[in-house]
């Protein structure tokens, strides 16, 4: 019984967690000065994390990690199933690569 209680304890933990992270990755979009390309038109950084939070906001159910955010909700669109792009200092590529790279620098140890 003591397990258990424990191990429900940890649960919001967790989410929190992840909640967190995802959070931080989309502020580093917001300031990124990056420009973002969904479906043939491109966005601002800070217009792309809104829509970003949007998207979580409404999809918070299917992401329980900042990967499973990634790779369900921030790398194509949900209408046409096309790709989301992200251009830096001229270079596009995939958002999911975008995100990746992100991440692996917040998690990185300073």
């Amino acid at each position: 019984m003591v397990l258990v209680s424990l191990l429900c304890l940890s649960l919001p933990t967790r989410a929190d967690d992840s909640s967190t992270e995802i959070e931080a990755l989309l502020s580093q979009v917001a300031q990124s000065g990056c420009e973002f390309q969904r479906n043939g038109s491109v966005h601002s950084a800070e217009d792309a994390a809104d829509h970003l939070r949007l998207k979580y906001r409404r999809g918070k159910r299917h992401v329980n990690s900042t990967e499973q955010l990634i790779d369900r909700l921030a790398s194509e669109s949900s209408w046409t199933g096309k790709a989301y792009s992200v251009i830096c200092d001229g270079v596009e590529r995939p958002s999911r690569d975008w995100l990746y790279e992100a991440l692996a620098s917040l998690r990185a140890p300073e």
